[in-house]
């Protein structure tokens, strides 16, 4: 699963919604535009598993509009999703964001869970950012990426530092 499917899940949570519906409220608050592609199979797939039901709404000359809840099984999906956050998850930028946007729906526990494991990542990666830069020498243009992108990624750990102790209740 993706953080496509959490924001749907997600979206979901507060009122059911027709597909149109449900793309243009994820657009609206998270940016993220979902195409038909991603958005009905994956609503196929939670209707097969029971996540969501699928009604009917009968218009006046129109096609029914098919809108769909988030049912119990749907919303103890939606925590498991967003409280699982495996190692590729978390060397994904959109992945850890969408979870940490969601923090709500987590205890203490679970949100320090993914913030240690956005920090394994982020170790990992600035691991791979020193052998890029050994490997480069004194190439310039390559220099100056991996000291970008080593600057972000040990930026990015001084704030997990700070989420730690907001999600620790520290603050």
């Amino acid at each position: 699963m993706s953080y496509i499917e959490i924001l749907i899940l997600r979206n979901l949570s507060g009122s059911p919604a027709h597909g149109y519906e449900l793309r243009k409220r994820v657009e609206a608050v998270t940016g993220v535009v979902l195409n038909n592609n991603s958005l009905y199979p994956a609503l196929r797939r939670f209707e097969e598993a029971g996540a969501v039901t699928r009604t009917a709404h009968e218009q006046q000359g129109r096609p029914a509009k098919q809108v769909y809840e988030l049912t119990d099984v749907g919303r103890d999906l939606l925590h498991d999703l967003l409280a699982d956050m495996p190692p590729d998850a978390a060397q994904d930028d959109v992945e850890f964001m969408t979870r940490l946007g969601q923090f709500a729906f987590l205890s203490e526990p679970e949100r320090l869970a993914v913030l240690e494991a956005r920090d394994a990542a982020l170790t990992e990666r600035l691991g791979r950012l020193a052998r890029l830069r050994e490997r480069s020498g004194t190439e310039l243009w390559s220099t100056l990426v991996t000291s970008e992108l080593t600057e972000r990624a040990l930026q990015e750990r001084q704030w997990l530092g700070s989420l730690r102790d907001i999600a620790a209740g520290l603050r």
